[in-house]
């Protein structure tokens, strides 16, 4: 198996690294604890799906990526990830997962389907639910639990895919993950000579793919004083960045702060800086997992 640039995921680490954040954040505890039985079903079905037998061509192109979903391989695991979100997930999960196990594969096809095409498009930039009124505030939250639940079954696969593709040549700064044509869920500073090199983290395949660091992904902005950084005491390796212009940021994780940081985890638990951004009238440009 040919992996990218920075290979495929490590669940273990993931894992130990939210142990870590819970135990030294307590307002972070139950998230990180519920992200550990999460990282563990995704490591088992990145497992299954690594297995020689299971294995076929990578995707050539992000429209073929989009065509590449093999519901025969996968629906066989599905149901284990939605009893384990009734044994395991907040009251609101375990509702909605055990809502779906009664729809039945006929179902859950169409709704794989659906995210699977839609995934990592921009279409969460529409009205939040507190900007909703009675049932539709309902129905919004009802289509975010299972959207979540849609996408922590795909992530893995997603990942599998674009870690058996070889990275594209960074010709030019995406704005949208070069092997699936998503939106960037995070930025991620890594060390490069004296200093730190910008990638961006895909929302959906979790490809990262290097992007300038004076440049806003959302609207293109590129002036520097639009482009404000705010950086909390409390969590010193992640930068909150900022556009004036679009009103957007992206988190990005600085590893040249802290090496021991996981991007997909830090990222989590920075609950107080959700609550700031919002506080501060900016808008994410993609949630996190657990904040879909």
């Amino acid at each position: 198996m040919t992996l990218a640039k920075f290979g495929g995921p490590d669940y273990d680490a993931r894992v130990r690294r939210a142990q870590h954040l819970g135990a030294i954040h307590p307002f972070a505890a139950e998230v990180m604890t519920f992200y550990q039985h999460l990282a563990q079903f995704q490591k088992r079905l990145y497992t299954q799906l690594a297995q020689p037998a299971t294995q076929h061509p990578a995707p050539a192109s992000a429209a073929e990526f989009r065509s590449s979903l093999d519901l025969a391989l996968l629906l066989q695991y599905f149901p284990e990830q939605l009893s384990l979100l009734q044994a395991v997930g907040p009251p609101p999960v375990a509702e909605a997962a055990r809502q779906l196990s009664l729809q039945g594969p006929a179902a859950w096809i169409t709704f794989l389907n659906e995210y699977w095409t839609a995934a990592g498009s921009l279409t969460h930039l529409g009205p939040q639910s507190s900007e909703l009124a009675g049932s539709d505030a309902h129905n919004h939250a009802a289509e975010a639990l299972t959207e979540f639940i849609l996408r922590v079954f795909l992530e893995p696969y997603a990942q599998f895919l674009s870690s058996n593709r070889a990275a594209p040549p960074a010709i030019t700064t995406h704005s949208v993950c070069p092997i699936c044509n998503s939106s960037p869920l995070l930025g991620v500073l890594r060390i490069e000579g004296d200093g730190g090199k910008r990638h961006l983290l895909c929302s959906f395949c979790l490809h990262e793919w290097e992007f300038r660091r004076i440049l806003c992904p959302t609207c293109g902005e590129e002036t520097e004083n639009k482009l404000p950084v705010y950086i909390a005491e409390q969590f010193p390796h992640i930068r909150v960045e900022a556009c004036e212009t679009c009103r957007y940021y992206i988190r990005t994780i600085d590893l040249t702060k802290d090496g021991h940081a996981n991007p997909v985890v830090d990222d989590l638990a920075a609950l107080p800086l959700t609550l700031w951004a919002t506080e501060h009238n900016y808008s994410r440009l993609h949630p996190n997992l657990l904040s879909t």
